[in-house]
């Protein structure tokens, strides 16, 4: 379920700031289709990873997982 309710959240800021998941996965140097398969939640995901999703946010770790 954790994989899901991520991916729903990562999903959720892309759209409200505006971003395709190609122009996120760009800026944030990981490629499209991982991306993709994170925010499917089809894919378990790097600490590390974690990380450049809420930097490429501009959110803490904390806020990334808030509501979760």
């Amino acid at each position: 379920m954790v994989l899901e309710d991520f991916a729903q959240r990562i999903k959720s800021l892309r759209i409200a700031r505006g971003y395709s998941q190609e122009r996120f996965a760009l800026k944030i140097d990981m490629d499209r289709t991982y991306y993709a398969s994170v925010e499917g939640g089809k894919r378990n995901i790097s600490l590390k990873n974690i990380k450049k999703i809420a930097d490429g946010f501009e959110v803490s770790l904390e806020e990334l997982f808030r509501g979760m």
